[in-house]
């Protein structure tokens, strides 16, 4: 994977400093943006000073005119304090592309807090903390000229995939936004299998973590349908087909499915709350 370039003299501007804003700062620094080319605005102390000492950025309690002329600004807060937020930064953001990062919020709630129509939303997932993230990328009509721009800088933290309309990004954060959590729970139990049959947790960890990387890189690395590679897996009458008939047995497949569905309703209801 190729990370475009970020036109030179850059300036980017993160409202909200967390684990987040972190992962996409250290991206980009990685990417030789320099530091001073980075503004933050964080209140929490504690924060301000992990910031500091993660990346040398010196961050702000609150916003000022320090944001003013920046080409970026980034939405890092939690949802519920994006109104609160918004408004002293309003005053300072010009032109500037808004990049949002905040799950549920609607490019219409951020332009009516905001004051501008410059909006890219995207949905990240965690392992954008380690440079393996998968998000989920919309512009709003008439933005293609900010597409490059928002997606050399979350390209910084893994691979991302654009969508047409706003509304996918629902099944997005369904998919990808929430999926490392799948994973994780798919993980825990195979780690506890692995304990009952007589192996360490250590070890039933060591495999499970293995084979989750290992099958992803497979199915990443292949042209073929999932399918094909689940049934070059599975020999009729054979381990794997025993494991998998038992999935199939208890519906596993069906109930995954419709845990999907929930967290695509969810992510609706959230945007239309927040909407009201």
């Amino acid at each position: 994977m190729t990370t475009p370039a970020l036109p030179l003299h850059t300036r980017i501007a993160f409202i909200g400093g967390g684990n987040m804003a972190s992962a996409i700062m250290g991206g980009l620094i990685r990417q030789g943006l320099p530091v001073s080319q980075i503004e933050v605005v964080e209140p929490f102390e504690a924060t301000r000073s992990l910031l500091k000492s993660q990346h040398g950025a010196l961050a702000h309690p609150a916003p000022g005119p320090f944001l003013t002329g920046i080409d970026l600004l980034v939405w890092a807060v939690k949802p519920q304090s994006f109104r609160e937020a918004a408004a002293p930064v309003a005053p300072h953001l010009g032109n500037a592309l808004q990049l949002s990062v905040m799950a549920g919020i609607r490019a219409a709630d951020i332009q009516a807090a905001s004051g501008s129509g410059r909006i890219v939303r995207c949905m990240p997932n965690t392992p954008a903390l380690v440079g393996r993230g998968m998000t989920g990328m919309f512009a709003t009509p008439g933005q293609a000229a900010g597409r490059p721009l928002a997606e050399a800088v979350i390209r910084t933290t893994g691979d991302v995939l654009w969508v047409e309309r706003e509304e996918q990004l629902d099944a997005v954060t369904a998919l990808s936004g929430s999926g490392p959590a799948y994973v994780f729970y798919f993980l825990e139990a195979m780690q506890q299998a692995g304990a009952e049959l007589g192996l360490s947790p250590e070890q039933a960890r060591r495999l499970a973590v293995g084979t989750f990387a290992g099958g992803a890189q497979l199915a990443a690395d292949s042209p073929e349908p999932l399918a094909t590679l689940r049934e070059r897996v599975t020999s009729k009458g054979g381990t794997t087909h025993a494991a998998l008939t038992a999935m199939e047995q208890a519906g596993i497949q069906q109930s995954f499915v419709k845990a999907m569905h929930a967290a695509c309703t969810r992510a609706q209801e959230l945007g239309d709350e927040f909407g009201r």
